[in-house]
């Protein structure tokens, strides 16, 4: 069941819950994604980002994930991550992405704002949500230390702001986590304090990006204590190549059931850790 991120976002604030928003890539991985959240009759977010528009086409991933999500009863959400060109973002809407993410991070506060009310101007209407990003979540190659990052917290009052400026519907926000893998696999230190602060001052839905590789017990934490959408991408590629090196299969057909297998493995791993 196709949905937007509104209610499943607010029922996942209220109740201190988490939403696992995984990035799709193909028609496998998103079958996999749904199927494995229809079997544990929990909703997810299912996303497609810009950046993979070289390899997968926006029409391809809206006609699939579209596909997908209505092949089942629970809520889906066809979400567009990490949207950096509004005529990117309006086509996403134009071919039924339900929730979208604006992401002007890297640009000033005012150019951020500007360009999140100019995506909300034209998807509210039409009856999708709208995520923004404020601070700067970096990426791992960069991190090898809590001080050695290229990540930006975000701060109390510019959330503040941004949320009543904007309108928009969920913020993600920099609590020491980063894109992709970590150097040397060493786990982020998150900024807690941060969050708690954050979580009692902004009204709305709180979304963590680059979650993969930050460790169980930072993310559980951060699922109970006021994030309400986590982003999830690399884990599930590691664990696709994981389970195609054990299975070791010798035909094409059982390498894509293999990664499949691996992808549904990572999933039902988060459902557990963040079961209600």
């Amino acid at each position: 069941m196709l949905v937007n991120s509104k209610s499943v976002l607010e029922e996942a604030k209220r109740s201190r819950h988490c939403i696992i928003a995984p990035d799709y890539i193909d028609m496998d991985s998103a079958r996999t994604f749904v199927h494995e959240a229809e079997a544990m009759n929990q909703p997810i977010i299912l996303s497609y980002a810009e950046v993979f528009r070289s390899f997968f086409s926006l029409e391809e991933a809206a006609a699939i994930g579209k596909v997908a999500a209505e092949s089942v009863k629970i809520p889906i959400v066809l979400h567009l991550d990490h949207g950096e060109h509004f005529e990117f973002i309006k086509k996403a809407i134009d071919l039924g992405f339900t929730s979208v993410m604006i992401d002007a991070s890297s640009e000033t506060f005012e150019e951020n704002v500007r360009r999140t009310r100019e995506v909300i101007d034209y998807a509210h209407p039409r009856g999708v949500t709208v995520e923004a990003e404020i601070g700067h979540v970096g990426m791992g190659e960069n991190y090898e230390a809590k001080d050695d990052t290229d990540s930006i917290y975000t701060t109390v009052e510019e959330a503040m702001a941004f949320a009543e400026q904007t309108g928009v519907d969920s913020l993600a926000v920099s609590i020491g986590t980063a894109h992709g893998k970590y150097k040397n696999a060493v786990e982020p230190v998150l900024n807690f304090e941060r969050l708690h602060e954050l979580d009692e001052n902004i009204s709305i839905p709180l979304v963590l990006h680059g979650s993969s590789g930050s460790g169980d017990q930072n993310l559980y934490r951060c699922a109970t204590e006021g994030i309400s959408k986590m982003n999830i991408y690399t884990d599930f590629l590691v664990g696709a190549m994981e389970q195609v090196r054990l299975d070791n299969p010798s035909e094409y057909i059982a390498l894509k059931q293999s990664a499949s297998h691996g992808m549904g493995k990572v999933l039902r791993h988060y459902f557990a850790l963040f079961a209600k």
